[in-house]
């Protein structure tokens, strides 16, 4: 009888036209379905950033980053079935309930997106305590995971989050109580011919798509499926997964969409939902549903020609010939380069014209951020989005075979990197003599102006130099091991950590990275780096693997607490200054075998730093100098030891130096590195130490 009257409702509902309005259940305690065919006039529960725009769209996000935005269904449903007085409620089972909705992802960019977004089934409608950014709107750092949250949810990711331990930056995640999918697959869908191929979906793309979210509750069940909207549901879902649901959601809850912004401008847009317990949920009409707009760039010369030509036609030929010489000039003063084999890099091409433009014409005054080995770097404003950029331009005139390199190896790696400690690239350009890669754009610059700027800079509190430590340490976790393939950066260093407004660290400048398949080797004809940062045995094998990161990684940190150089001349450049190499490894090696391995610290911090925590970074930074390969630990082990997760063994005592055996021949070397000069050891020719350690006699 109540099946009956609820279909009865939603016939007369649909003969009527109430589209923009929920369709209520048959009575029964707050069990019922609904359906949205838009969203004006709904009455939803709206917080945060959520707004229904006028033709009925819902939009949970708009380009303000780092916030939050959630709609509920106004009425709670039950959940659970009411049961009898001796069935305790541990033993009640959830009910089957169904929704789908049509969403939209609109990204700004073409190759990066903002957070994506989710339905949920939650106790409460109080969500203020969640955290934006990868946490959607529905968690934090601190009840993330724990049980005790009783959120249901089914995300639609865009950003790969490693903590989560997410599959990529385009999936769909089956979550319970937190962020750790119990189910994901790549965003896409199974096709219904004979051959049920897997089709991908960009769920960024500013298409129509629609979810359908089916749960058995007798089965424990739970199937997600993905298609493009107005298209019919696929026969095979998407995730089919066992989930029990019975001790997750209340016996009362509210059900509802919520998404979150991060660094990227992205709007989430829902534009109809339905649901329904113990049934199918109501089909969706497509032509009530809202429409996303179409982009089109209007060109303002064709509309002034379409106005000007019938008023003056005796000044057709005049004005055609000044357009041609306009066009002529305007094609000169922007041309740009375009080849095909740029198409398989994807990320984001960019205007010649936009980025002159936006960086006042490559001013040298105001908008120059620096000058590196392949060029300068410039801060600009993009025009249309007020988006603040830094554009490298690198000019290989003088040399276009490595600048090309160089140009193909950042586009092909860091292109397609997310992680929140890599300075994200976001787009390039080409023109003539010119290659132009556009990035983040990082207010408070290189970690090493910070360490070694002078009497201008302020000392960095030890607080800070281990938070960047951690940063880069992160990163470089996330190209070696957490991608899909390895990445060796080749290059790390002080200046190549760049530090964002919140003064996070972001390892950058991958104009020497190394990208292959994992279990492949990585060869190179040439010992490219930079002086101090150099792992010994590349002089020998020519060959980059993550050692050599870590091996750099080690001088890094090194660096970073004491607030010195990996090589000096002599004292430091003072009275005393002998011209001798001094190794920073080797003085921190000495005072760590005199026991007073503290006192390595910069001498800036004024003592005001843990002395125990200060040993075990510099202890760490020992181990990741170690001239054997095999022996240095992998980045994985370096993240553990700094989280405290894993204990970090003491360097041997039976060596006295890092530098026992012999200086490198200068000729192993490229003179790519005199690029990069990293120490106040200069001159005509570049070299590296051999760190082998020597066993003393005795010990």
């Amino acid at each position: 009888m109540l099946a009956s009257l609820s279909f009865l409702v939603l016939l007369v509902c649909h003969f009527h036209g109430l589209s923009h309005a929920a369709v209520p259940a048959a009575a029964g305690g707050g069990d019922g379905q609904f359906i949205y065919n838009g969203f004006a006039g709904a009455g939803l529960d709206l917080d945060g950033m959520a707004v229904v725009d006028p033709d009925g769209k819902l939009m949970l996000t708009n380009v303000t980053s780092q916030l939050k935005g959630h709609a509920f269904h106004p009425a709670p449903l039950r959940f659970h079935d009411k049961a009898p007085a001796p069935v305790s409620t541990q033993n009640r089972t959830a009910r089957s309930f169904s929704t789908t909705f049509v969403f939209a992802i609109a990204a700004e960019y073409v190759t990066v997106s903002g957070n994506g977004l989710a339905f949920f089934v939650a106790p409460s409608k109080n969500l203020s305590a969640a955290s934006p950014s990868q946490f959607l709107g529905l968690f934090n750092n601190k009840n993330n995971g724990n049980a005790s949250n009783h959120i249901f949810a089914v995300e639609l990711d865009t950003i790969l989050n490693p903590e989560f331990r997410d599959i990529n930056s385009n999936h769909v995640g089956v979550d319970v109580n937190g962020l750790v999918s119990v189910a994901a697959k790549p965003a896409g869908y199974y096709a219904d011919d004979d051959t049920g191929v897997f089709k991908n979906l960009s769920l960024y793309s500013g298409d129509a798509m629609q979810v359908w979210v089916d749960y058995d509750g007798r089965a424990t069940l739970l199937n997600v499926t993905l298609a493009p909207a107005e298209a019919a549901k696929p026969r095979k879902p998407l995730i089919s997964v066992a989930v029990d649901l019975s001790a997750v959601v209340n016996d009362t809850a509210y059900v509802g969409l919520s998404s979150s912004t991060g660094p990227f401008r992205t709007r989430h847009y829902v534009l109809g939902w339905s649901f329904a317990l113990d049934g199918a949920a109501p089909m969706l009409d497509y032509a009530k549903l809202p429409r996303m707009p179409r982009r089109a760039v209007a060109k303002r010369r064709s509309r002034a020609l379409d106005v000007a030509l019938p008023v003056a036609v005796p000044l057709l030929a005049l004005a055609a010939v000044a357009c041609v010489s306009l066009l002529a000039w305007r094609r000169f003063r922007y041309a740009e380069l375009r080849e095909d084999w740029e198409v398989e890099f994807g990320p984001h091409r960019f205007a010649y014209k936009d980025l002159f433009r936006a960086t006042g014409g490559f001013d040298d005054g105001e908008h120059l951020l620096g000058v590196g080995g392949f060029g300068r770097v410039y801060k600009g404003v993009l025009p249309e989005s007020g988006t603040e950029v830094a554009v490298k331009v690198v000019s290989h005139s003088h040399d276009a075979r490595q600048g090309m390199r160089q140009f193909v190896s950042e586009v092909a790696s860091i292109g397609r990197l997310r992680h929140r400690n890599i300075v994200q690239l976001l787009g390039y350009c080409r023109r003539r003599g010119e290659l132009l890669l556009v990035y983040d754009y990082m207010p408070n610059g290189s970690l090493d102006r910070w360490l070694h700027g002078g009497r201008g800079a302020p000392p960095l509190s030890w607080e800070r130099r281990l938070r960047a430590i951690r940063g880069v340490a992160a990163g470089l976790l996330y190209l070696h091991e957490d991608w899909e393939q390895v990445v060796i950066h080749r290059d790390v260093k002080a200046s190549n950590v760049l530090l964002d407004a919140e003064m996070n660290a972001r390892l950058g400048d991958f104009g020497l990275a190394r990208l292959y398949e994992r279990g492949a080797g990585a060869q190179t004809t040439h010992v490219v780096g930079t002086m101090g940062y150099l792992a010994p045995e590349l002089a020998r094998t020519r060959r980059v693997t993550p050692a050599t990161d870590v091996f750099a990684f080690g001088a890094f940190v090194l660096e970073v607490v004491c607030g010195r150089r990996p090589i000096e001349r002599g004292g430091g450049g003072g009275d005393d200054d002998d011209g001798r190499l001094v190794l920073l490894v080797d003085r921190v090696l000495e005072l760590c075998h005199a026991g007073a391995l503290a006192d390595a610290a910069d001498a800036r911090l004024r003592g005001e730093y843990p002395a125990e925590e200060a040993a075990l970074v510099l202890k760490l930074g020992l181990l990741c100098s170690h001239p054997v390969p095999g022996e240095r630990p992998s980045m994985r082990q370096v993240v553990q030891y700094l989280d405290g997760d894993a204990p970090l063994p003491s360097p041997p005592r039976s060596y006295q130096s890092f530098t026992a055996l012999a200086m490198m021949q200068n000729e192993g070397f490229d003179l790519y590195a005199a690029s990069y000069p990293s120490s106040s050891a200069t001159g005509t020719s570049v070299g590296a130490v051999s760190s082998v350690l020597t066993p003393k006699e005795g010990d």
